[in-house]
Formats: structure tokens, C-alpha cells, sequence
């Protein structure tokens, strides 16, 4: 079992900024990515970012500029800073891990629990 847990999130003003941490425990060999996807009420679940193990990171497109994405590999940790932080950024973000849990077993995904982030004046 993995365990991600999820800190950071608040209210916050238009233009503010807001630091995201998820750190990954338990029984996993892996991690080969890991990430921070966001729900807002009534809309479709979307990835914000992905950084893997060696690096690779993608955004999407209504936060590059504004967010980054990075990450501990050594701490199994992942952070999302978020910059110019506008209403429409308001959601519960959700931290999530592709691992396995043996070598060269099958990947999973994994979520925390789920952080909301208010943008409000």
C-alpha cells in the first residue's frame, strides 16, 4: 500500500501564490511519475502536472507560466508552487503516483486525499 499526503492548500487571494507538497510512504519500489490534478465543481477531473522520475514535466496549458512542478526523489516527494493565482484556479487538488510495487511489477496509480485551494477576494 502507498500512502500520499497532501499539504498546502488554503484560501488565498487573486494574485497570490500557494505551495503544494505530497509525500509518498509505504510498501512501493517505484515511483515512476508523479503528479497534481485538480476538480473544480461540476467539471471533469484534469491534470495540472506531471514530473517523472527522470525529469519529464508537462503542464497544462491554463497554468505554464503561472505553476511548477518539481520534485524530491530521494524524499518521494512532489510540489506544485503556484503563482498568479486567479478564481478559475479554484479546486480540490488531488496528488497522484504511478508506482510499483515490486520490480518490475505492474504500476498503479495512487491519490492523496484531496487539498482544496480557494481563490477568492
Amino acid at each position: 500500500q502507498v500512502q500520499l499526503v497532501e499539504s498546502g492548500g488554503g484560501l488565498v487571494q487573486p494574485g497570490g501564490s500557494l505551495r503544494l507538497s505530497c509525500a509518498a510512504s509505504g510498501l512501493f519500489f517505484k515511483i515512476n511519475a508523479m503528479g497534481w490534478y485538480r476538480q473544480a465543481p461540476e467539471k471533469q477531473r484534469e491534470l495540472v502536472a506531471v514530473i517523472s522520475s527522470g525529469g519529464s514535466i508537462n503542464y497544462v496549458d491554463s497554468v505554464k507560466g503561472r505553476f511548477t512542478i518539481s520534485r524530491d526523489n530521494a524524499k518521494n516527494t512532489v510540489y506544485l508552487q503556484m503563482n498568479s493565482l486567479k478564481p478559475e484556479d479554484t479546486a480540490v487538488y488531488y496528488c497522484n503516483a504511478l508506482a510499483s510495487k515490486i520490480n518490475g511489477g505492474s504500476l498503479y496509480n495512487y491519490w492523496g486525499q484531496g487539498t482544496q485551494v480557494t481563490v477568492s477576494s
